[in-house]
């Protein structure tokens, strides 16, 4: 069964996200599958997923902000700066108080320099910054504009605070958790993490995997384009040109991408209007 769209996953814990990528290009019965913003293996929640044409989108479906809850344990650091990494610290947090956390997290929201975990999938040198520490080597990686628009403390239980954060893609909640500890004087870590967000896709559109291999259910890819663009219906000309990749002249449309669409409500393209021309960023229709 091969179609084109986006498929919604709530990604277990245990499994990496090319481990969805490989499960649901079985169940797709095709390799022309993608994902959409990495999950780590601890992880759980909103994994976007790419089927056939929908993998054009996925670059651009990963730029879209994200949203997690996260639990994270002051008083203890590892060397992942998560649950899954070896213990490098263990202090009391008792006498941090309420006011403190506050005080911490709020100076964490905004825009922020922030410097993602040495064991990240951002490469260095061409390799991932993960393996060249799995490798023994000492990685430090440069810091990196991300915007933070919610870092909200929803309970503390004891040295436990869970945690809603909405972020820019590029931001890692797990760099917040180091930092917040750090801040504290405590160290901290993230001992769960579940994304409940990416862009428009949310976990009441998410299927298990095992959900999924009982029926899939596939946004189509018009109805994904629509639902996380603004939307430009077209004439057929205007269709047959952008199809070919053609400039337009500019019409006013809105800042950012933008889904054009033909007169039978299928998406020809995404479209971008700048420098006086209205521009196809990515091409979905068939130009033969």
């Amino acid at each position: 069964m091969t179609t084109d769209g986006i498929v919604v996953v709530d990604k277990p814990s245990g499994w990496t996200s090319h481990d969805v990528v490989g499960r649901m290009r079985k169940l797709a019965g095709t390799r022309r599958v993608g994902h959409a913003g990495t999950l780590d293996p601890m992880a759980t929640g909103v994994l976007v997923i790419g089927i056939g044409r929908a993998t054009r989108l996925l670059g651009h479906l990963a730029a879209h902000d994200k949203e997690y809850d996260a639990t994270i344990r002051l008083g203890v650091t590892t060397t992942t700066d998560d649950a899954d990494g070896e213990i490098v610290s263990s202090v009391s947090a008792s006498g941090v108080g309420d006011d403190d956390v506050r005080a911490a997290v709020s100076a964490l929201t905004g825009d922020l320099e922030q410097v993602p975990s040495s064991v990240s999938a951002i490469k260095v040198d061409g390799v991932r910054a993960y393996a060249k520490v799995r490798a023994g080597e000492e990685v430090v990686l440069a810091p990196r504009p991300v915007h933070v628009a919610t870092f909200d403390v929803l309970a503390r239980r004891g040295d436990d605070l869970d945690v809603r954060v909405t972020c820019s893609t590029g931001t890692y909640v797990r760099a917040l958790a180091r930092d917040l500890g750090a801040a504290l004087g405590v160290g901290a870590h993230l001992t769960a993490l579940r994304r409940t967000r990416v862009g428009g896709f949310t976990l009441d559109s998410a299927r298990s995997v095992d959900e999924l291999a009982e029926a899939m259910d596939v946004v189509p890819l018009a109805d994904a384009v629509a639902a996380s663009f603004p939307r430009w219906d077209v004439d057929a000309d205007t269709a047959r040109r952008l199809s070919l990749g053609q400039r337009l002249a500019p019409v006013g449309l809105s800042v950012g991408l933008v889904g054009a669409f033909d007169p039978d409500g299928d998406v020809v393209a995404l479209v971008e209007e700048r420098d006086d021309a209205v521009r196809p960023t990515v091409v979905f229709a068939a130009t033969g």
